[in-house]
């Protein structure tokens, strides 16, 4: 074998090597972010026994949400510790909409009131540690010259006067931990007497209190609806088929390995996966089959999710109907007019959950903390 062909060769092995690689991750991607969904240890409470009602997959992963009363907080400077209410901390200006989202009752806000204007290069030692709490951080800085708060990177050349540095308490992975919060207490004041900043900090305890109780109820309101079709009897779905009738229907092949039918800011109203969780990928379309596909609706994090629930089945009844396949539920048994009645009343009625508590479906907020 010439030099030139072993080349070639290796090259060739390199290529293929990559390819696989690169399948492996994004199916690995894939499945972490949608197999939550279809864990058989949930219970199905949008499925009635008896009734052919729709196929919901209830996640029940801990989400957030506002409650009622915010956590006292303590204020310590050199000279002393003592407490104020959180709605005391400052109410400048919010005109950054990441920052107008923090709230006590949402996150862990420790404000450092700087003894001079700084740039973000201050915070060195929180950036360095900013992704070791399993939870979103934000910090968000009260400008020197136009007094409004705006979100702070580290590369920021702005003077601030004030920092808000936040820890999102609860997400789709759960509460926060009292550890997790102490630690981050720790960090954010061994920051503050670096640069000689006067801080205001909640108390721990309290916030980790109101933390779980957001997490029972977001966990209550956490639902996916998904409708099932397949093919009848032994007939298998051809994936360049089914992009074809999903790309018709106005769905995209995203990067996650999901069709998703987007609004007009690019946010995804419902997606359709593969049933056995595989990832469709643009480079096996047209090779890959499968025994059948699903429509999943994440109720929490759409606009009117009644109204895309009605849109979602419009498309169901349409993928049905081009590819000739039946829409049943997680129990093989075809849907039923009384079974989607049901559903649509439930998903009103975790819409009114909601908004009842402050947290409007397929808001920005709602968007933060169901993710």
């Amino acid at each position: 074998m010439s030099e030139l062909q072993a080349s070639l060769l290796a090259i060739g092995l390199g290529v293929i090597i990559a390819v696989y690689v690169f399948g492996w991750w994004q199916q690995r991607r894939y499945r972490n972010k949608f197999s939550a969904a279809f864990k058989v240890n949930h219970s199905d409470a949008l499925y009635q026994p008896g009734d052919a009602g729709l196929a919901a997959r209830v996640q029940q992963s801990p989400s957030a949400e506002t409650v009622d009363s915010a956590a006292d907080v303590e204020t310590i400077t050199d000279a002393e510790t003592k407490e104020v209410p959180a709605a005391e901390l400052s109410a400048t200006n919010l005109l950054d909409d990441s920052c107008a989202l923090l709230d006590a009752r949402s996150d862990f806000i420790i404000e450092l009131n700087l003894s001079e204007p700084s740039h973000a290069a201050v915070l060195d030692g929180l950036w360095q540690r900013k992704f070791d709490f399993r939870k979103p951080v934000q910090v968000c800085g009260l400008t020197l010259g136009t007094k409004n708060w705006e979100r702070v990177i580290a590369e920021s050349q702005v003077l601030y006067s004030r920092f808000r540095i936040a820890l999102q308490l609860v997400d789709r992975g759960g509460a926060i931990s009292e550890t997790k919060l102490a630690d981050f207490k720790d960090l954010v004041l061994g920051v503050a007497g670096h640069i000689k900043a006067d801080t205001t900090v909640p108390d721990i305890r309290e916030t980790h209190h109101h933390a779980v109780e957001m997490d029972a109820f977001c966990a209550e309101v956490d639902q996916m609806v998904g409708v099932n079709l397949v093919p009848p009897g032994t007939r298998l779905l051809r994936g360049g088929r089914i992009a074809q009738a999903a790309s018709m229907l106005g769905m995209t092949l995203e990067a996650d390995g999901a069709f998703h039918f987007l609004d007009a800011q690019g946010r995804t109203l419902f997606s359709l996966i593969n049933r056995d969780s595989k990832p469709f990928q643009h480079l096996t379309l047209e090779t890959s089959s499968t025994a059948g596909i699903t429509l999943l609706l994440d109720v929490p994090r759409v606009e009117d999710p009644g109204q895309q629930f009605d849109r979602m089945m419009l498309v169901a009844h349409e993928l049905a109907r081009e590819l000739q396949v039946n829409m049943v539920d997680d129990h093989s048994m075809a849907l039923s007019e009384k079974g989607l009645a049901l559903i649509r009343t439930q998903i009103n009625e975790v819409e009114l959950k909601m908004c009842a508590k402050g947290i409007t479906p397929g808001s920005s907020q709602a968007r933060r903390l169901f993710s």
